[in-house]
């Protein structure tokens, strides 16, 4: 018996070491053969019964397009062939996919090349699109007398750039690698349809979140992707560049190395001056240098682009799609303190008519019935073409009844404007405008011109009866009881607490353990204070505050699901906390530190001690 069992075991042992060695081969072999070649794309599988390659169109990094022909009924397409075998990784396949998917999302869209259908054999993903004849817009820019358009021209070709840019983003796309070389003419037609092709590096985006990647063409990138912190805004950027090319013929940013153009991208200002800028329109001239803005909360969106004056020429308000940026004020209106919502309206009624034609499209374009008023229907439908965003019924509803200050159940254009408003950008197109229109909002509250809004003046503002302390204590930095005009302007420009503090936390927070250190944590707080605080030497102070030793400290755990912030005596950290406190500053970041940690209460359901 005991030879027998001696036996089994002895095979049992050889079959378990030919099972790991057959493992090995399997992994190596699977190792060898790309990720491509494994992958079963879902696709067609009948593309060389349905169609006949012909001639060579260009080539890329992983593929080659071709023209092709409709065995059926003798269409001519384009067909853009991808080696499998070079689909090494997993996430050049998630690439393909999603590249289809994108061209599926926006088929239909004038100014997009056509989706036909995506095949696949063994070997090749195939694309199949419309086929462009007209060559590409780089090719028409060089063939120009100077490499200049006219500016009318030009406004056609930017128009139809800027309706691609706004499709995107309702879809919750961004293209980042908008340039002449990916927007191909429909034909060699002078008046030929502009088409925008190669969506190989476009991407969705979660709403409130941000790409922390550096993508797309050196000329034409935006600062913030630079930054690593960028969005929908960038792609308005590089139609910024490229307008600037159509209509001078030369690039706004320009270095012999990607490093100097990047230095020049960041730190300078496209020049203005030089010829011919001097005989090109002023209209012409705003149009780019408000889609040049550096700050992307400042920068024109892409549906505000298509109503400017320069572009709009000769284009019907009809054309103007819904703009994803007015959408999401109109969600953030809902959430502000009721103070801000005052002040909002306030500065609303300041606004000249001429200033508010691109928010009179975007009413008109939500306003289907044209009766002058949003009804809680027509808000319901504009809502949805945010495609990201899957509101609930009841949400419409209390975004609505926000907006609806006379409470008639529908939205007029005067209510509208405060809701939609982009506050950055009226700062940041004419500060001195800004300045007095603030001020006259502010005189609104202050009755009586002593440059204070009091508790008394709230009140009789706003009409509400009982105590008004909560509402001045978004705005009442310093806690003297009232708000002066720097503490209202920092309000109209900055959201509340919680969405300042939301938005950081959704673009840095993975869980409670990424933050290491009070310092960290608090870094939050002073984030909001730096871009908030006008006075330098506020900003320093707070740069320096960060340094200090108590914010190096790291957490303490109190146990499962708890933590304590200790805050230890350092002589160096008090002098720059004195140092720092202008104008209630401290207190400024210290009540956003407190809010920054009921969020992540919120989040994790973890107690917090500070001690």
């Amino acid at each position: 018996m005991g030879a027998c069992f001696s036996t089994i075991k002895i095979n049992k042992n050889v079959n378990n070491e030919a099972q790991k060695k057959l493992k090995v081969k399997e992994k190596q072999s699977s190792k060898a053969i790309p990720c491509g070649k494994r992958t079963d794309f879902g696709y067609d599988k009948d593309f060389d019964i349905r169609y006949t390659i012909g001639k060579l169109l260009g080539h890329g990094q992983f593929g080659y397009t071709y023209v092709a022909t409709d065995k059926g009924n003798g269409d001519r397409v384009a067909v853009k062939r991808i080696d499998k075998n070079k689909m090494v990784l997993p996430i050049a396949v998630e690439d393909v996919k999603r590249e289809v998917r994108i061209l599926q999302e926006l088929t239909g869209h004038e100014n997009v090349v056509q989706f036909h259908n995506a095949f696949e054999d063994d070997s090749y993903v195939y694309i199949v699109m419309e086929l462009c004849e007209g060559g590409e817009l780089l090719d028409r820019i060089l063939a120009k007398k100077d490499s200049r358009y006219t500016e009318k021209d030009a406004a056609v070709v930017v128009r139809q750039m800027l309706k691609v840019a706004a499709e995107c983003h309702l879809h919750g796309l961004v293209h980042r690698d908008m340039k002449p070389e990916n927007f191909l003419f429909k034909s060699t037609k002078e008046d030929s349809p502009l088409k925008a092709t190669d969506f190989g590096l476009s991407d969705f985006i979660k709403p409130g979140r941000k790409f922390r990647d550096i993508v797309g063409s050196a000329y034409y990138v935006a600062p913030e992707v630079l930054k690593r912190n960028s969005g929908p805004e960038s792609d308005v950027w590089s139609i910024g560049v490229i307008t600037y090319i159509l209509l001078c013929g030369r690039r706004p940013f320009w270095d012999k190395t990607e490093d100097g153009i990047f230095k020049e991208v960041l730190r300078n200002k496209p020049d203005f001056l030089r010829k011919p800028w001097p005989t090109i329109s002023t209209s012409a001239k705003d149009f780019v240098q408000k889609l040049l803005v550096k700050d992307p909360r400042a920068r024109l969106t892409a549906a505000q682009a298509l109503s400017h004056p320069w572009v709009r020429e000769g284009g019907n308000a009809s054309e103007i799609p819904i703009d994803i940026s007015v959408l999401s004020n109109m969600r953030q209106f809902v959430k502000y303190s009721r103070l801000k919502q005052f002040a909002l309206r306030a500065l609303a009624s300041t606004i000249d008519e001429e200033e508010l034609a691109d928010l009179k499209d975007q009413f008109d374009a939500i306003d289907v019935d044209k009766n002058g008023a949003i009804s809680l229907e027509e808000m319901r439908q504009a809502l949805a073409k945010d495609l990201p965003w899957k509101l609930k019924e009841s949400l419409v509803l209390e975004i609505v009844q926000a907006i609806d200050s006379n409470t008639d159940g529908l939205v007029d254009f005067t209510e509208f404007i405060a809701a939609a408003l982009h506050v950055h950008q009226l700062e940041e197109h004419n500060s001195e405008k800004w300045q007095l229109r603030s001020q006259a909002a502010f005189e609104k509250f202050d009755i009586d011109r002593d440059g204070y809004i009091t508790p008394e003046e709230l009140r009789m503002h706003s009409g509400l009866r009982g105590s008004v302390d909560p509402l001045l204590e978004e705005a009442d930095i310093d806690k003297d009881g009232r708000i002066s005009l720097s503490e209202f302007r920092r309000l109209l420009r900055t959201a509340s607490m919680k969405l300042e503090l939301g938005g950081w936390l959704n673009a840095r927070y993975t869980s409670l353990h990424s933050f290491v250190s009070v310092g960290d944590l608090l870094a939050g707080a002073l984030q909001i204070v730096m871009c908030n605080a006008t006075n330098v030497s506020v900003k320093g102070h707070a740069r320096r505050f960060t340094k200090c030793r108590l914010l190096q400290e790291p957490m303490k755990r109190q146990g499962p699901g708890s933590v304590g912030l200790r805050y230890p005596k350092d002589k160096g950290c008090h002098s720059a906390l004195a140092r720092w406190n202008d104008n209630g500053w401290v207190a400024y970041a210290m009540q956003r530190l407190f809010v920054l940690l009921v969020l992540l209460q919120a989040r994790e359901g973890s107690s917090f001690h500070l001690k």
